[in-house]
């Protein structure tokens, strides 16, 4: 048997080639998605993880005696430990109180435990110096060499300011930082947001030296804690898990049918080799010992390949999607082992088991009647039947999966439903596939002239093989709508969502009227796009001391969707100022100066710390009322903490508020746009897999029908009408696949709106991008089209006696 594999693989290199091919195209398409997944993961938890770069345990949410013992008790015993939270102080500078309540944290003794990145100056070296935040010292006219006073009284502390910095996590911003040596002193004034322990053991030491100092505390590994707080950002979305779990459930799909399928048509040609082999005295052990064999090596090889290849790749799309999108903020990549070791089992494992299965009939049956035709795949078989049953099954089982995602938003249940959907699709492609072809056929008539007529003909007379063709492309088109449709309508809803909460991007606030020039001020400050002052009066609703506002029309240009409109006789007040004996709907005193109005009261949110009324009823409470608000709309571009920051400069001198929309917006942009950047490389992936599968399993089906091209020739068809023919039939079977995966993918998108989106952000609907679908369709066509070209120039040019002589 030996020398039959050698001859074997010197005869058919092709064959083995296009099987080679398919198992190094499903190990790379793993290994790209495992950086794709990696770099989403380090984009969405950008910033939030840098407070804990190099520690190995975090302890959440501290008791502040326990956060204090922790940070005591770390030097001990020869480790480092620092706290993410902050004291509230008076901040005093040049003599004058900047701020009541400043927020004061800690910057980490240790230079490479600091996450704040240094703008000027230098970090804290000693007790009595300070960092200072650019935006706090913009807003506060603060410089390196000023001295700032922090607190009052005894525990009163006077610093230099030695540096500016940034923090690149939104989530762990202190107006100052000082060393735990001056910040110890109000240890019975801080909140302890959570405390890094670093031993430079591993979790595990790390875990048991934190209970050793604090008796049944729970720390967590930081990948861990960084996760959950991404999703308790995302009000308990865990957006990281769900791409996780959907990146690698549709990676292992799309291999394992790739492999699968250009195995099976592979072995299925060479069932007649086997059962000759049979004839000839080989037995079933030597023909299934060859078969796994051939496997094994293949398998060997291409994982070997696939992996150096899909690392190169991987790496690759990365650095492209930064280079060539900027705004998709993608992380890093970093490839774990234990997605080589997926990909390397998938390698080897998936051909033994696509190889062997269409020999079990060569096996299990006399040699004779393993040489008659292979007519198992027809529906009237058992194994036909039992195939078609699979199918209905699976997609049942999927079906009850979408009602249990739908029903209880679980991801996984989501990701379960629509993997055992499509494999049902799938396994039912013999019979759908040939009758979309038929209705395709019969639409398009005479049109189609002979060699079109030929095409649907061998189109549909092996249904198997016409369905494995088609499978390829179907996953990629599903996979495409699915995720282009689902990102069209998450964003619209999303976006309608961020309209609804914050429609104003700034809203300075003031508890006194505001100078006419505070609108000209604020115009001219770098990344604001439009201002407009807003009409209003200092009042008292409901025994609350709050500024009364009346926008009017003049208000639209700054406003992201719509702002919520007071009734006659009503006041608008926000959520969190509501007091505790007033609920939506109650009639309460509202007051400015000796005029007095009842209103009833409904409540909103977006607008800043005031309340909202219509226009007239302002006129009747306060006839001379002035500016008592500005209201900016920020550049596209404009960052939020630094426009916050200007603004702030502008504000504090006239003891106004602000209340920055724009931070809350920017993350969730951010969020769309790191999802955004993962799924143009998973598209890109997926687009290049679907047209090596097409193509891949089209030559194929080309070689297993090289003596019917011959006699086609023979009997008079040219060389182009046999290009036209397998042309005809390969857009035939493209866009059978693209009529089926649209048709799956739009359905996907709106399953996974309604279980993932909708529970978030309610009345979230479907958005269908109908350019990019189009888009979509054509270039499945053209993929076809493309696919057929080496094919059908391989098949016009085999001489009609040199074809004739095929075995």
């Amino acid at each position: 048997m030996r020398t039959v594999l050698l001859a074997s693989l010197r005869t058919h290199t092709r064959r083995y080639g296009a099987a080679l091919l398919a198992v190094v195209v499903g190990v790379v398409l793993v290994v790209v998605t495992a950086a794709l997944s990696s770099a989403v993961r380090d984009g969405l938890t950008s910033g939030l993880d840098q407070p804990y770069d190099g520690a190995d345990a975090v302890l959440d949410r501290p008791a502040t005696d326990d956060a204090v013992r922790l940070l005591e008790a770390a030097p001990e015993r020869g480790a480092d430990a620092w706290l993410i939270g902050w004291t509230l102080q008076q901040l005093s500078h040049d003599g004058s109180v900047v701020a009541t309540d400043a927020d004061i944290g800690q910057v980490p003794d240790r230079p490479d435990r600091r996450w704040q990145e240094l703008v000027d100056g230098r970090f804290p070296a000693s007790p009595g110096e300070a960092l200072v935040d650019t935006n706090a010292a913009k807003a506060d006219d603060i410089a390196v060499g000023d001295r700032l006073r922090i607190g009052t009284g005894a525990d009163a502390l006077d610093v230099t300011v030695v540096g500016l910095a940034d923090s690149p996590s939104t989530f762990s911003i202190a107006s100052v930082y000082v060393l735990w040596a001056d910040l110890s002193r109000w240890q019975d004034q801080l909140y302890a947001s959570s405390v890094a322990w670093a031993g430079g053991d591993g979790f595990g030491p790390a875990r048991e030296a934190i209970r050793d100092v604090v008796p049944g505390a729970e720390p967590e590994a930081v990948d861990a804690f960084v996760q959950d707080l991404q999703a308790e950002i995302n009000s308990g979305v865990d957006v990281i898990a769900i791409i996780a779990l959907l990146f690698a459930a549709v990676a292992l799909l799309v291999a394992v049918l790739v492999i699968n399928n250009t195995f099976a048509i592979l072995f299925a040609q060479r069932s007649r080799d086997f059962a000759l082999l049979r004839c000839v005295g080989a037995t079933r052990r030597q023909v299934v010992r060859s078969v796994r064999t051939e496997s094994l090596v293949l398998g060997v090889v291409a994982a070997v390949v696939g992996t150096a290849a899909g690392l190169a790749a991987g790496h690759g799309l990365v650095a492209l999607i930064h280079d060539r999108w900027p705004g998709a903020r993608l992380g890093d990549a970093d490839i774990g082992a234990s997605w080589l070791l997926v990909a390397a089992a998938l390698a080897v494992g998936v051909p033994l088991v696509a190889a062997w299965l269409p020999t079990r009939r060569v096996v299990q049956v006399s040699p004779l009647a393993a040489l008659r035709p292979d007519d198992s795949t027809r529906l009237r078989t058992t194994t036909g039947r039992a195939r078609v049953g699979l199918g209905i099954l699976l997609v049942l089982a999927g079906c009850a999966a979408f009602v249990v995602a739908v029903g209880s938003a679980v991801p996984a249940a989501l990701v379960a439903g629509g993997t055992a959907t499509f494999l049902g699709v799938v396994l039912l492609g013999p019979v759908v596939v040939p009758a979309l072809v038929r209705a395709l056929t019969r639409v398009a008539g005479r049109a189609m002239g002979p060699a079109g007529r030929l095409a649907a003909g061998n189109a549909v007379r092996n249904p198997r093989r016409t369905a494995a063709t088609t499978a390829s492309l179907l996953v990629g088109v599903t996979l495409t709508t699915a995720v282009l449709t689902g990102l069209a309508s998450s964003r619209s809803a999303l976006a309608a969502e961020m309209d609804e909460q914050h429609p104003i991007d700034i809203a300075l606030t003031g508890a006194d009227p505001l100078p006419d020039d505070v609108a000209e001020r604020a115009a001219t400050v770098d990344g604001v796009a439009a201002t407009v002052t807003v009409p209003g009066a200092p009042a008292t609703v409901a025994g609350e001391q709050l500024p009364l506002l009346a926008p009017g029309h003049d208000a639209g240009p700054v406003l992201h969707g719509r702002l919520p409109h007071a009734r006659p006789r009503e006041v608008l007040v926000p959520w969190d100022l509501l007091g505790d004996d007033v609920e939506e709907g109650d009639r309460v005193a509202v007051v400015v100066g000796d005029r007095s109005l009842t209103l009833r009261v409904r409540a909103g949110e977006g607008w800043g710390d005031a309340a909202l009324v219509q226009p007239s009823t302002l006129a009747r409470l306060a006839p001379d009322a002035g500016a008592q608000a500005v209201w900016v709309r920020a550049d596209r571009d404009a960052d939020p903490e630094d426009l916050a920051g200007s603004m702030e400069a502008i504000a504090g001198p006239l003891d106004a508020g602000i209340e920055n929309g724009l931070a809350r917006r920017a993350y969730v942009d951010l969020q769309l746009d790191v999802l955004g950047g993962g799924v143009v490389g998973l598209l890109a992936i997926a687009v290049v897999i679907a047209l090596v599968g097409i193509a891949n399993t089209l030559g194929l089906s080309v070689l297993e029908r090289g003596r019917e091209h011959a006699l086609l020739r023979a009997l008079g068809l040219t060389r182009r009408q046999v290009r036209r023919m397998l042309a005809t039939e390969a857009v035939l079977l493209a866009l059978v696949a693209t009529v089926l995966g649209t048709a799956l993918g739009v359905t996907f998108a709106w399953l996974g709106v309604r279980s993932l989106v909708d529970p978030v952000v309610s009345g979230a609907g479907l958005v269908l991008p109908w350019t990019q679908l189009g888009l979509v369709v054509a270039l499945a066509a053209a993929a076809g089209l493309l696919a057929a070209v080496l094919p059908a120039r391989r098949a016009s040019r085999t001489a009609p006696a040199a074809g004739l002589a095929m075995e």
